[in-house]
């Protein structure tokens, strides 16, 4: 066994999962990149993923696993950028235990994340929101907890995963409404809730029944529901309601397009950058700057507040001779 393996083990037994305390998601997003990689490297090396040292692994090798992961797996440069980092992370570990191979790890750690293009985001107007809550069937059981769940999303902004690991003692119904989380980065998190959404999740919380511990969500085997079928059931959705919104065909719509929704919502109604950043759960305000550069609305009324061009700068003077008397007083 070469010195990879084990210092892979440790990676993740120890940094990650003892030292860090990683949740589940990042440790299967690294595991999911390291896998991908060790493939590629036994096709390209011949050699077994337990006989690989680090030196194999170096930065020419690094470099046309990352141009595959965009050309031979059609990855976007954001993907191909979370797995450079996943690799960065563990070489990172890698270096203050094997000094044998520095060079080679100097070099891995220089290969820098590729920059991409930054789109506008998606979300969805007011009238598009309307649409998509009435599209569940709310005659079924299934239809009331995705009504509801809907409903909860696009007014608080949780993330896919909040959303769906929310359990009954999340919600809080009484003095001043609001749903706990525990968001990215072990951060938790109090959203407060409006009367109307509020009001819902009542009804569903009766209906749905169950221990704090329960999820607020379940299947109709009482497991919290998954990512994937959150997803699904957006989709589903966006194409029901798009019969009736027809605003809603050239829209790619996500669980994620519903959290940019509810951010939009905040911005709208004048509400100051630094709170929707606290709302969001996000670390750096700076990430909550794309809110801003997607309303239009925003930066009209920034317009309107500038001088046209082609007036002449002077005083203001009153055409009316009552005007005139008084500000001469």
């Amino acid at each position: 066994m070469s010195a990879l393996a084990p210092t892979l083990q440790g990676f993740f037994t120890d940094r990650l999962s003892r030292q860090r305390r990683a949740s589940a998601h990042t440790i299967a997003a690294y595991r999911d990149a390291w896998k991908l990689l060790l493939v590629f490297a036994r096709q390209h090396t011949g050699k077994a993923p337990a006989k690989l040292a680090i030196a194999d692994l170096d930065a020419p090798l690094i470099g046309a696993f990352l141009d595959h992961l965009e050309t031979g797996r059609g990855n976007s440069i954001r993907t191909r950028n979370t797995r450079l980092a996943a690799i960065h992370a563990l070489f990172g570990y890698a270096a203050l235990r094997h000094p044998e191979d520095a060079a080679v790890i100097q070099r891995v750690l220089a290969i820098p994340p590729k920059r991409f293009d930054r789109t506008i985001i998606t979300y969805l107007t007011e009238q598009e929101i309307k649409a998509l809550l009435a599209a569940p069937d709310r005659t079924t059981w299934t239809g009331r907890r995705d009504h509801a769940m809907l409903m909860l999303d696009c007014q608080t902004g949780l993330r896919a995963t909040e959303l769906t690991q929310l359990t009954v003692g999340d919600v809080h119904l009484g003095t001043g409404p609001h749903v706990s989380c525990l968001g990215k980065g072990r951060k938790q998190r109090i959203t407060p809730l409006t009367a109307a959404t509020a009001t819902t999740l009542a009804g569903w919380l009766t209906e749905r029944g169950g221990q704090p511990a329960d999820p607020l969500f379940p299947t109709r085997t009482g497991t919290p529901l998954s990512r994937d079928a959150l997803e699904r059931r957006v989709t589903k959705y966006a194409a029901t309601a798009a019969q009736s919104c027809p605003t809603l065909h050239d829209k790619k719509i996500s669980p994620h397009t519903l959290r940019h929704s509810a951010a939009m919502r905040l911005l709208a109604a004048g509400v100051d950058i630094t709170v929707i950043a606290l709302w969001l759960g996000h670390e750096n305000v700076a990430t909550t700057q794309v809110y801003i550069h997607a309303d239009l609305a925003l930066k009209e009324r920034a317009l309107a507040r500038t001088a046209p061009q082609d007036v002449k700068p002077g005083r203001y003077q009153p055409t009316d001779t009552v005007l005139a008397f008084l500000g001469g007083l």
